[in-house]
């Protein structure tokens, strides 16, 4: 996402789109790969998910710094990645697993629309916002929905977690 702030590249903000729809289609393209052969792991999905959002925070971070995102939507979707991780990790370590749900599906890929449009931005508003502040608008509900998801699966993971004597 250094593109994003190259102002003597000519064209900096659509190589950085460019750059971040290939690695969004990368991302989804393995992930597809893996879930259609026995080529998945449980360490492989952890890394996608953790690659995931890392490549969001930093795409994120670089539209701030552009002034391309509004901190609040940045905000909010950074702080349901990490929690999110954190959750599935202390869901991991005593020896379960939060699977993805079609939330976190939505979530994904309006969030790397509304990053990708972010940086092409259209000249015209549409009404109030541009175009790609719409998508960030649906990408912040999707990652709320797919944040209670996974909150309510934590839960149940921990309910149903056998409990150590004396605790």
């Amino acid at each position: 996402m250094v593109f994003a702030r190259a102002d003597q590249i000519k064209h900096h903000l659509v190589i950085a789109a460019v750059v971040s729809a290939v690695a969004a289609f990368t991302d989804m393209l393995d992930g597809w790969l893996a879930r259609r052969g026995d080529g998945g792991t449980v360490l492989g999905a952890f890394l996608d998910t953790t690659a995931d959002k890392i490549l969001v925070t930093g795409a994120l971070l670089a539209l701030l710094s552009v002034d391309r995102v509004s901190i609040w939507p940045a905000a909010v979707i950074i702080f349901r990645e990490f929690a999110v991780m954190a959750l599935r990790g202390v869901v991991a370590q005593g020896g379960g697993l939060i699977a993805p749900s079609t939330w976190g599906k939505i979530k994904t890929f309006t969030q790397f629309a509304a990053i990708f449009f972010a940086f092409l931005r259209f000249g015209d508003r549409w009404g109030p916002w541009y175009f790609d502040q719409y998508l960030m608008l649906i990408a912040v509900i999707a990652a709320i929905g797919s944040a209670w998801g996974y909150l309510t699966a934590f839960w149940g993971a921990v309910r149903s977690a056998p409990r150590e004597a004396g605790v």
